[in-house]
């Protein structure tokens, strides 16, 4: 697990996508830690490696295999055993890691959650977060994202987005990177920090 420490009385923990702590979430930790937050980034994967874009499928097989949406029991353990050193603790999931932290906000265990196309939650979508939830879509997805999104907006403490771009639009060294997107996309990611904290 990757960890930054700012004495801050507020925790972000970052979940990575199926390619493990790779460029991009190491460049999203060391955002949120310079904006003086402690920031946790487990390894899903707990192997301390990352897979390359050109190994999505075997990225993907690993993922399904040996670690699975169960993970966000292992989240909601990390939570427990930090929960009183804080004041709030946010999670921010990416692909996969936004499908983890989309079922971690049923709970109520944390104090916000921030989804960046978490595809898979549409598989979940009777889950009804406890905290408040900003979900970032990509509208040429794999799925039908208006619908889920319809889907969504009837719940309580859902706040949602759909960004006419690619899945991975916030990845910089992704193939499907918007500029535009991704920089709208954290603003509104760190608004809704200010917001909740």
């Amino acid at each position: 697990m990757d960890i930054y420490k700012n004495d801050s009385d507020i925790a972000i923990i970052i979940l990575h996508e199926i390619y493990g702590i790779n460029q991009h979430i190491k460049d999203v930790c060391k955002y949120y830690s310079e904006q003086k937050y402690d920031v946790y980034c487990p390894d899903l994967y707990n192997g301390n490696f990352s897979y390359g874009y050109i190994e999505k499928e075997s990225a993907y097989l690993n993922f399904n295999e040996n670690v699975g949406f169960r993970a966000f029991h292992k989240i909601n353990l990390l939570i427990n055993e930090v929960k009183n050193q804080y004041r709030k603790i946010f999670i921010i999931g990416f692909s996969v890691g936004a499908t983890i932290a989309w079922l971690c906000a049923e709970s109520g265990i944390c104090d916000g959650v921030i989804c960046y196309y978490g595809s898979r939650i549409r598989d979940y979508v009777s889950i009804t977060p406890l905290c408040p939830t900003l979900l970032l879509f990509a509208s040429k997805d794999s799925f039908d994202v208006c619908g889920v999104v319809r889907d969504l907006n009837k719940k309580t403490n859902v706040f949602t987005k759909i960004f006419d771009d690619s899945h991975g639009f916030a990845d910089k060294y992704g193939g499907n990177y918007s500029e535009s997107s991704s920089v709208k996309a954290f603003e509104m990611a760190k608004k809704f920090i200010e917001d909740t904290k």
